[in-house]
């Protein structure tokens, strides 16, 4: 086993090495083939943009995405399921797949994102703050702890000095960003990219600076992967400028 110590994300900046297969002329040559990707739910709306520039540029190559809590994902990974590529929306449970040796490499971190209270449009309940979610008459809903949104949201909560009561805890975050949306609760707390992609159905309510938790993004080819070549393709197409910009437009920051 590698210790924690081992574990240190690369923030990758410029062209990852052995992520190409290249010509003899140095040119990219596009590639075949199916990867599997497992990505935290948040990812859903940028890797599905990306998976369709990445087929554009390799038209014989198919990206399949699961989307799911990182800490459900992780399980599944260890527990053997066939992933070619892991993005996690924590460091600790891409610690998991790193500690049971199954990254291929050192993950790197090409993500960052921050927390947001999301409520219904208009703001019915007048929410302003963390504080507004202690009070009995707003039914809040979180991410269960052992997920990514619901542990950050728990610490941005003990930093605001709230203790809130949420009616129920959910598998991910967009679970709870469905809630809201659907009018099943009046608030959630969960990241700006999620208020944003739902900016017709719910409104988003900013956290301070002294109370936020920044999330990091990291990812990387598990090992095992039929088709490490295209995952790492993948990868770095995330680090680069059209991948990043992507990203930035639904609300990502750079790691």
């Amino acid at each position: 086993m590698r210790s924690r110590a081992a574990y240190a994300l690369v923030i990758a900046a410029g062209v990852l090495v052995g992520a190409c297969s290249r010509s003899s002329t140095g040119v990219d040559v596009p590639l075949a083939g199916e990867v599997t990707v497992f990505a935290a739910s948040s990812l859903v709306d940028a890797f599905e943009q990306i998976g369709a520039e990445m087929s554009k540029a390799n038209p014989d190559a198919r990206f399949t995405f699961n989307f799911g809590s990182s800490s459900t994902l992780a399980t599944q990974i260890t527990n053997g399921a066939p992933a070619d590529l892991f993005a996690s929306a924590d460091e600790a449970n891409m610690q998991k797949i790193v500690d049971a040796e199954l990254a291929d490499g050192v993950p790197s971190a090409f993500a960052s994102n921050r927390l947001q209270i999301a409520v219904a449009t208009g703001n019915p309940k007048k929410i302003s703050g963390l504080a507004d979610l202690a009070r009995p008459d707003v039914v809040l809903v979180l991410a269960a702890p052992t997920v990514p949104a619901g542990k950050y949201a728990l610490d941005a909560l003990g930093k605001a000095g709230v203790v809130a009561r949420p009616a129920s805890l959910e598998v991910d975050v967009r679970a709870v960003l469905n809630k809201v949306s659907l009018g099943e609760a009046d608030a959630g707390i969960v990241y700006v990219t999620d208020v944003k992609s739902a900016v017709a159905r719910v409104a988003g309510v900013e956290i301070p600076e002294q109370h936020q938790v920044t999330a990091r993004y990291p990812v990387a080819v598990v090992k095992g992967s039929k088709n490490a070549a295209l995952a790492n393709r993948f990868i770095e197409y995330l680090v680069s400028p059209e991948g990043q910009s992507i990203l930035a437009t639904y609300g990502f920051s750079r790691p």
